[in-house]
């Protein structure tokens, strides 16, 4: 099947949060329990907070359409914090749709969307070693640990990883 990467509208977002959850469970139950996964969902991905990134300033949403199915997401956008950089807060293929080049072409979309950004960050779990590797091989590097992925409080720690953006 062929995906195409667009940017996301609100009738995406029931599919977008199922891909999500499935995506979620079948990559964080092994390493965190159903029910911190479960709660990672709720704050993270409810229609409420997907809703909210539609259309955010600085911000570029984007899903990957076959005109059936959505196989993939991907959610970025300028730090508050940070100048000149991007992050890069979710790029999530569905199981059955992974190793087809959906991940790799939704970044290549989001590494262009933010002419100011000097650098695109993110976060990853240290127990992800596939996202990891997958980060890596677009460019990324390692630049500091965190002990609070999830949120505060929630002991699961994760690395940080950047990469020059083209300019």
């Amino acid at each position: 099947m062929v995906y195409f990467v667009r940017t996301a509208g609100e009738r995406d977002l029931d599919k977008v949060r199922a891909l999500l959850v499935e995506t979620f469970h079948a990559t964080y139950d092994p390493f965190f329990g159903l029910v911190t996964v479960q709660r990672m969902l709720d704050n993270w991905h409810s229609e409420k907070a997907l809703k909210a990134r539609i259309g955010k300033r600085f911000s570029e949403f984007l899903v990957a359409d076959s005109g059936r199915d959505i196989g993939g997401m991907g959610y970025a956008a300028m730090s508050t914090t940070m100048s000149k950089t991007a992050m890069l807060h979710h790029l999530y293929v569905k199981p059955s749709c992974q190793g087809q080049g959906i991940g790799r072409d939704i970044f290549a979309e989001l590494e262009t969307c933010f002419p100011d950004a000097e650098v695109m960050r993110l976060e990853v779990a240290l127990q992800n070693t596939r996202a990891i590797s997958f980060y890596e091989r677009l460019g990324f590097f390692e630049v500091d640990r965190m002990e609070e992925f999830g949120g505060p409080a929630s002991g699961l720690p994760a690395v940080v990883l950047e990469k020059p953006l083209p300019r």
